[in-house]
């Protein structure tokens, strides 16, 4: 008899720094449930984004591809509906796919696979946040700014908390949903909140489980490090230039921050309880990761936008009742390794065959104590670059190269905090070299800038056009059959109540 394959759960979380959870080492923000998970997950200590900005690194995700393969470079490109995710490949796997959140898919195409959106995007699907490698100089009025921080503190409600709960409100009841539809196949649900992103305000109680005096601040100030050119140029984008940041601001911004934390924490519970409550816990694979990570204030930075560690480090966690022991994987993984290993979980136990070449490998050796791979390959195409930004990491060496800026490299083993950028010292020279060769392979950067160009002016264009006249939104409209739902007459009303229920009630 063929092995039923596990219902897949993903919590994904947005801007969301490991350092801050316990189980990375955090001491300050209370996430129990998280805390909960990490005890009987696979827990991964170096764990990358490919790209760290909201869209490009969700479409590596979904795609196992990198950016510059699918043309999908910042928070404006589309993700082409050609494009196999992994929400296709499960889908053609018997699975039924749901997606309840954010995942910043932008064009006409809003479901890449998904049989059913249970929400709206927090963020609109048009072209509209498009960045202009041609103008550095200019910030285009939808760049972050520093309000987030220097307005930081508690609220009564925000965009973020009205999204947010309605995400995990459409997630519980799509999971009762399943247990009572009489539908068997296998699920894959991608429950993907906005929190911790900034804005860095968060109501009561959450703003509360924290005290001014408990609030660590950054470990790295910005006198500290020298200040490369990109960080100038994000600083420039997210407007650090125009407003200045006391030190009551930052600690406020982190209360915010950990508060944040713990409202998803929350959400995590109520999910996890709701799929307790089903039975279906001991048949899913959950997965907790993030989309990127959060500077917070780290060598005077803020977001993401770089490949620092703060930046660009996520959360990734795998539990699987049954099928992996709870453990820690030292080794450099990254979400284009989410697709293949998905693939291979949901498998028959041959080898999957890719309609494209992936950028990422399966985790499953990392996962089953079989070694596995200790690779990183990253590009930042988004806004505050004005060419090509490229990262290796292996081992403990992260190097960081852009043609138009001095090359970076980090040894992470003795300089967690990227302190001292080693590309020039004479001792490193062969790594300087030998990483410069890969980039020559792996890329051609002139290329890709072109494209990136190219890209850029052809949406520009696009997005004003069609501002013009009657206007047609691609954002995702999510469908309700009100003549479906709840007491109607298309079912006898003992039978719909009784099939409503859950558990079902048994005559004996």
């Amino acid at each position: 008899m063929p092995r039923r394959q596990p219902n897949i759960l993903i919590l994904m979380a947005d801007q969301m720094a490991p350092r801050v959870l316990k189980a990375y080492g955090g001491k300050v923000a209370r996430t129990p449930n998280i805390d909960r998970l990490a005890e009987r997950a696979v827990v991964f200590d170096n764990a990358y984004c490919n790209s760290p900005l909201c869209a490009p690194s969700r479409f590596t995700f979904m795609s196992g591809q990198l950016p510059s393969a699918i043309g999908g470079y910042d928070n404006a490109a589309e993700l082409a509906a050609q494009v196999p995710t992994f929400a296709h490949y499960l889908r053609q796997a018997g699975y039924r796919t749901v997606l309840s959140g954010k995942m910043h898919f932008c064009g006409p195409d809003q479901l890449h696979g998904f049989e059913e959106r249970l929400t709206t995007d927090i963020y609109p699907a048009d072209f509209g946040w498009t960045p202009d490698w041609t103008r550095p100089d200019v910030r285009l009025d939808w760049y972050h700014t520093m309000d987030s921080v220097t307005q930081a503190g508690p609220c009564v409600r925000s965009n973020q908390i009205d999204f947010d709960e309605e995400v995990v409100f459409t997630a519980r009841r799509k999971l009762f949903d399943i247990a009572r539809d009489g539908d068997d196949r296998p699920f894959c649900m991608v429950v993907s909140m906005t929190h911790p992103h900034d804005p860095f305000t968060i109501p009561e109680p959450w703003w509360s489980r924290h005290s001014d005096d408990e609030i660590d601040m950054p470990r790295v100030s910005a006198e500290e490090v020298p200040l490369d050119p990109h960080a100038k140029r994000v600083r420039l984008v997210i407007g650090l230039e125009q407003q200045s940041v006391t030190e009551d601001q930052i600690r406020a911004a982190r209360r915010a921050y950990y508060g944040a934390c713990g409202f998803v924490d929350d959400q995590i519970g109520s999910i996890l309880s709701a799929l307790d409550e089903t039975g279906m816990s001991e048949d899913t694979v959950v997965i907790l990761l993030g989309d990127h990570g959060e500077m917070l204030g780290e060598r005077g930075l803020w977001y993401k936008m770089n490949f620092f560690e703060g930046g660009c480090r996520i959360p990734l966690m795998i539990a699987g009742p049954g099928q992996f022991a709870p453990g820690r994987v030292s080794n450099a993984v990254s979400l284009a390794d989410i697709l293949p290993t998905l693939v291979e979980i949901a498998g028959d136990g041959t080898a999957p065959v890719y309609a494209d070449r992936l950028d990422g490998r399966s985790l499953i050796p990392h996962l089953t104590g079989q070694g596995g791979h200790d690779e990183v390959i990253g590009e930042y195409l988004g806004e505050a670059a004005v060419a090509p930004i490229v990262m290796l990491r292996r081992g403990s060496m992260k190097f960081v190269h852009c043609p138009v800026d001095p090359d970076q490299l980090y040894d992470l083993a003795s300089d967690p905090d990227e302190r001292v950028n080693l590309a020039a010292d004479p001792a490193h020279a062969d790594t300087v070299a030998a990483c410069r060769a890969e980039i020559a392979q792996r890329w051609d950067l002139d290329r890709l800038h072109a494209e990136v160009l190219a890209s850029q002016s052809r949406r520009r264009l696009v997005a004003d056009a069609l501002t013009k006249g009657v206007q047609t939104p691609w954002d995702h409209q999510p469908h309700v059959a009100a003549s479906q739902s709840y007491v109607r007459n298309h079912i006898k009303l003992d039978d719909l109540e009784a099939m409503a229920r859950f558990p079902r009630v048994t005559s004996e």
